[in-house]
């Protein structure tokens, strides 16, 4: 599953940040490794942005609540931003795993069937490893195993 090289050097940035891949180019060349590249580290620079941002908060302001109520609202409140935090932390990961598989000519393609993953699900979902196919076949047999 090797990369499909193009001839796009692309060495300036404005044209850039207009691109969006196309189906009439070739599927994964550079040009549409790049630009899922700026977008997986553009997702993860915002995600690294908000966590730093809760850390400040949580330090800015201990919870001393005088009221019980106040004090479990806010504990409650904080608690859902700690679960949110976690998940993002899960999602660098995959984030950082989408990079990888970017740097050995992995990305875009299926971890099932080998075969490419529509632009349109990359676009929405750029950490994604399956064909929406694969996908929900993998979810199925999930739930079915669950079941039994």
């Amino acid at each position: 599953m090797a990369a499909v090289a193009d001839t796009d050097q692309g060495s300036g940035d404005a044209p850039e940040r207009d691109y969006r891949p196309s189906a009439s180019e070739p599927f994964m060349g550079a040009s549409q490794q790049r630009y899922f590249r700026r977008k997986l580290l553009a997702w993860k620079d915002s995600i690294l942005q908000e966590a730093r941002g809760t850390l400040v908060q949580l330090q800015a302001e201990p919870l001393r609540e005088p009221d019980v109520t106040d004090r479990a609202s806010s504990e409650t409140d904080w608690s859902i931003e700690l679960r949110t935090r976690d998940r993002q932390r899960k999602l660098i990961a995959k984030i950082d795993a989408a990079l990888r598989r970017i740097d050995e000519g992995e990305y875009g393609y299926c971890e099932v069937t080998g075969e490419p993953i529509a632009l349109a699900r990359l676009e929405a979902r750029p950490v994604a490893t399956m064909t929406v196919e694969a996908q929900e076949r993998h979810e199925r047999n999930e739930r079915t195993s669950r079941e039994e």
